[in-house]
């Protein structure tokens, strides 16, 4: 079974270059106008998920509670250092996980749209 994660945002261009920017994420294909909409797909190139972004004229509004998250599980330690770092480089405020497992267990920021991610180091290959 695969796996497609597909969101409706106002931004696509910049929620696009935030999870390219920093989770390392490639644009694998796009398009544009069908059926009034606008979209990208972007993916880790060593997974067989992605996620999918789309816009329309009709305006997003995203109401996220603070457990409507994304989790993302670095396979290594160099992998989970190197978005800390772009996390850092870009500016972006780490925030508090509601659920004190991820606050116990990795870092939480927001996306563009306001939705909230989890970077857990719990699934790290420490060998």
């Amino acid at each position: 079974m695969k796996l497609r994660v597909a969101r409706h945002t106002n931004d696509l261009d910049r929620i696009s270059i935030f999870y390219q920017s920093i989770f390392g994420f490639e644009e694998f294909g796009s398009f544009e106008d069908h059926n009034d909409y606008n979209g990208v797909f972007l993916r880790l190139d060593s997974e067989d998920w992605h996620l999918e972004f789309t816009s329309s004229q009709d305006p997003v509004i995203h109401q996220p509670d603070e457990d409507d998250i994304l989790v993302f599980y670095p396979n290594t330690q160099i992998e989970y250092n190197s978005i800390l770092e772009r996390i850092e480089s870009n500016h972006i405020h780490l925030i508090t996980a509601k659920n004190p497992y991820w606050q116990d267990n990795g870092i939480m920021i927001k996306d563009p749209d306001g939705f909230g991610i989890v970077i857990s180091d719990q699934l790290i290959n420490k060998t």
